[in-house]
């Protein structure tokens, strides 16, 4: 008598392809290996986090080593979870929590991030919406899962790595589609769940963040299915809520830990932001919002109108107290800590450097916790409240002294123009019909199975699956060779052979 399968493995496909992992005792694990085994793991490597890493001249964190590092962190919150007898009962209650699906879905979790970073996603994004017609538009996140399930070739006899419910489900840190699913979709709830929200600038083109693109939500329900009863259908699983949990404390630490190392941070200038708030609190928090954009340029505003947000946005979790709390933490660790002594290179900065990411890594996974009813714009994982407000404070600081310099704007705004450039080409050079056979063997493919994913009765179909091949053709380059492929196409490149044309 055969045994049955556990729901939380069950397959995508069921198929018997072997993968150097596959061989593990846990399918979980295999899941791992496949996942590590893929090049579009490896092409990370080339990936921005925040800049490219050739454009910053010194090492900096790229979407590889931000994967890994997530991993790293969800996997010691899971660990340290599930020897909890205070929430082990709890979590196989919510549909379990094993520590090698947390780990694989946090390996995965970027597969479908785009050359260019954030920037690189919201460039593809319009320009599948607005000049190709892809109602779904981009998502990373979507993309992510489309790899997994849809455009990851393993073999001639299955596409995608083939993963198990649990590690798609943990996949899903916004388990709905852009505009219909789940039905009532979570966009319209009050308060709707984070991502769920339109963007104020196109209110009408669903949500904003979310997890699977219309052509792979059959899947999404496959995976969902063992948790069905367990959480509501727009709520993470708990896996899924311990990796999005950890990708916001490693983008806290480590993107603070690169731009010291580079020279941005200051501690002048973030002493003074955070000092002047803490002096006049009292000032600014009486002001109007008016009052309050009037004197953007003034110290301590950019932080108080952090705090206004935190309350819009977050009234389940914002308080004044932990909020007040959380600017001085950082202000000892950051401005009279890590910022005190520049960064030379030296060995002993390397170490200061490691002490300070060890010390507040371990703080913030300590301090996890687990929740049978969370809050709508929570997960059933989250920080308590004193460590949430300071990742939020350390996220700011990231935002308020690197992404809101007008150097990276200068540099953004031509990686911006040369996506929009490389997408005009690809469509015109699918639209020649004389280079039909000379197109790159992966675009042909893609628009096959574009093609063949579509309703035969969709209107343009064949214009709607050549845009969305040549999204997922542009979305799967490095930074490297989307530059590489541009200079080609616009007969810049002296090299005939470049490796911008193997994917």
């Amino acid at each position: 008598m055969e045994t049955p399968v556990d729901p939380r493995a069950r397959r995508l496909f069921g198929g018997s392809a072997r993968a150097l992992g596959d061989l593990a005792a846990s399918p979980f694990r295999a899941d791992r290996d496949r996942i590590v085994a893929s090049p579009f793991f490896a092409r990370l490597n080339g990936v921005t986090q925040v800049v490219s890493p050739g454009g910053s001249g010194l090492l900096v964190h790229n979407r590889l080593t931000h994967s890994l590092k997530v991993a790293q962190v969800a996997r010691a919150i899971a660990e340290r979870l599930t020897a909890d007898e205070a929430y082990r009962d709890l979590l196989e209650k919510l549909g379990g929590c094993d520590p090698d699906v947390v780990e694989a879905a946090a390996l995965a979790h970027d597969l479908g991030h785009p050359p260019f970073g954030h920037l690189g996603e919201r460039v593809l994004d319009r320009l599948a919406r607005q000049r190709l017609g892809l109602t779904d538009g981009f998502e990373g996140n979507a993309q992510s899962y489309r790899i997994v399930t849809s455009t990851e070739i393993r073999g001639a006899a299955t596409t995608g790595l083939d993963l198990t419910a649990a590690v798609r489900a943990a996949l899903l840190k916004y388990p709905w589609t852009r505009l219909d699913h789940p039905d009532p979709h979570p966009r319209l709830l009050d308060p709707p769940p984070r991502g769920a929200t339109p963007p104020p600038d196109d209110p009408g083109s669903g949500s904003s963040k979310f997890g699977a693109y219309r052509t792979e939500v059959d899947d999404l329900r496959q995976a969902r299915e063992p948790f069905a009863g367990r959480i509501p259908d727009w709520q993470q699983t708990a896996e899924a809520s311990i990796m999005d949990t950890a990708d916001d404390i490693a983008y806290a630490i480590h993107d603070v830990e690169d731009f010291y190392r580079v020279g941005v941070l200051q501690q002048g200038a973030v002493a003074a932001e955070l000092m002047a708030w803490q002096r006049e609190s009292g000032h600014f928090r009486a002001i109007t919002d008016a009052a309050l954009a009037a004197a953007a340029r003034r110290p301590g505003s950019a932080i108080e109108r952090l705090r206004r947000q935190l309350h819009r946005k977050d009234a389940w979790v914002a308080d004044d107290d932990a909020f007040a709390a959380a600017v001085e933490h950082v202000r000892e660790e950051l401005v009279e800590g890590l910022l005190a002594m520049p960064f030379d290179g030296s060995i002993e900065a390397e170490q200061y450097v490691a002490r300070f990411s060890a010390r507040w890594t371990t703080r913030f996974v300590d301090a996890i916790t687990v929740v049978a009813r969370p809050a709508v714009r929570s997960g059933h994982v989250l920080l308590p409240p004193a460590q949430w407000h300071e990742v939020q404070v350390l996220k700011f600081v990231h935002h308020r002294f690197v992404l809101a310099r007008p150097d990276l704007a200068l540099h953004q705004r031509g990686q911006a123009r040369l996506l929009g450039t490389l997408v005009e080409a690809l469509l015109e050079w699918l639209l020649d019909p004389e280079e039909e056979s000379r197109l790159p063997r992966r675009l042909h493919d893609l628009v096959e199975l574009a093609e063949a994913e579509l309703h035969p009765r969709t209107p343009d179909r064949i214009g709607k699956a050549r845009g969305r091949a040549i999204i997922d053709f542009v979305a799967q380059l490095t930074d490297g060779q989307a530059v590489a492929m541009l200079d080609a196409l616009s007969g810049r490149s002296g090299a005939l052979w470049t490796d911008a044309f193997v994917l």
